[in-house]
């Protein structure tokens, strides 16, 4: 895990990886309990059976924004951002769902840190990203999000 505390330290990192998240699994009870969050029960995520016997990756699969939610605490787990007053999730950008992610699959989150700007004290970062999937070719999705870091002083 890298430790980063302010500005100049996250601009050491500009093109480069940053680090790989640890797996999770994604669990039938997270795909249920984010379907009652945002009332989407569409039977492909909720429906097991009808999933199996009717669906087209014969499981049932994880909201793709589901898999989105999770990038900040499987990026927790790559950096820790420290001596800061406040951070925000401020974008996301070109992003592009490439494979559904069935029930039970494993996933971790790949980060580079593509862009950096200092804008008046404030840190913006443009992260590509990356959720692969465990045991296939295809990732999840890939795309860039964009976060507000402001260091104190």
């Amino acid at each position: 895990m890298q430790i980063i505390t302010s500005h100049a330290e996250f601009e050491q990192h500009l093109g480069k990886e940053l680090g790989v998240s640890s797996w999770l699994t994604i669990t039938q009870e997270q795909i249920n309990k984010f379907a009652d969050a945002t009332l989407d029960h569409q039977w492909i995520h909720v429906d097991e059976e009808r999933a199996q016997n009717d669906g087209p990756f014969k499981a049932t699969i994880a909201h793709g924004y589901l898999t989105l939610s999770l990038i900040p605490f499987l990026w927790k787990e790559i950096v820790d951002i420290r001596n800061l007053k406040m951070e925000i999730n401020y974008g996301i950008e070109n992003l592009r769902f490439a494979q559904a992610v069935t029930v039970n699959s494993r996933v971790r989150l790949k980060a580079k840190l593509a862009s950096i700007i200092n804008l008046r004290g404030v840190t913006k970062v443009n992260m590509s990203i990356e959720m692969e999937i465990e045991d296939q070719k295809k990732s999840a999705f890939v795309g860039e999000v964009v976060f507000l870091y402001h260091f104190i002083s």
